[in-house]
């Protein structure tokens, strides 16, 4: 069974109402312990490898562990690159056999980013790969932080949204409903009101990162309210 694209993934997931959970690996302790939990549940999931975790591990070491956890457990995976910050990390990753793939041109101006995304997800598409990207920045705690962030000049607007998903042509969104990145100070409160205007009004899955912190019962509001993955890395 080879690995699979998100696109199946996301299409079950929209319909059956649940989420779909995307967890960064580094090593083969942390695969394992994922691909164990995902296997007990019969989950399917996505494996992410970060740009620096790439560097660090290497791709081939990254990619191998992977194939032999869909080879040893015939479970729907699907191997994603998690805020790909350059055009070319991107496309090495979609050379390399990854099956989908996060262009994050948060870090550009609104119009350029639309205009890089655009480019990339034509290229990912003929290559028969999956495209997440980002239309606002996401905010991080360091470990050390004492003070609670305002996250709320982060949030994404649902009608821009729309027109964001619109222009780039990609196949899911991250937006920014009340979590960070990185270590939490106070226990996040997430914005579900938000997250389901924009589930409405943008017509492919939408996914949340910063899943570490978040309690079950926001879980389960956010993914009810239309939230079709979650990225969870900080408290592993």
């Amino acid at each position: 069974m080879p690995l699979v694209n998100t696109t199946e993934m996301f299409k079950k997931a929209y319909e059956g109402g649940y989420a779909i959970g995307a967890f960064n690996i580094n090593d083969m302790e942390i695969m394992q312990g994922i691909v164990a939990a995902c296997q007990e549940l019969k989950a399917p999931v996505i494996l992410q490898v970060s740009g620096g975790a790439r560097k660090y591990a290497h791709h081939d070491y990254l990619f191998n562990m992977v194939q032999a956890a869909v080879k040893e457990t015939g479970l729907p995976i699907a191997l994603h690159l998690d805020h790909g910050a350059s055009f070319e990390l991107c496309k090495d990753c979609i050379d390399g056999g990854f099956t989908s793939v996060m262009i994050d041109g948060s870090h550009l101006p609104y119009e350029e980013n639309v205009e890089k995304t655009a480019q990339f997800t034509k290229l990912a598409h003929a290559a028969g790969v999956h495209v997440e990207a980002i239309m606002d920045k996401m905010t991080a705690n360091a470990i050390d932080e004492t003070e609670v962030r305002d996250v709320s000049q982060y949030y994404t607007d649902p009608k821009k949204a729309a027109e964001f998903c619109e222009a780039t042509g990609i196949d899911n969104l991250t937006v920014t409903v009340g979590t960070i990145h990185g270590v939490y100070v106070a226990a996040p409160k997430l914005d579900i009101e938000r997250t389901a205007q924009i589930h409405s009004m943008v017509n492919i899955p939408i996914g949340m990162h910063g899943g570490s912190g978040v309690d079950d019962d926001q879980f389960r509001a956010v993914i009810k309210a239309g939230i079709r993955k979650i990225n969870f890395y900080t408290y592993m």
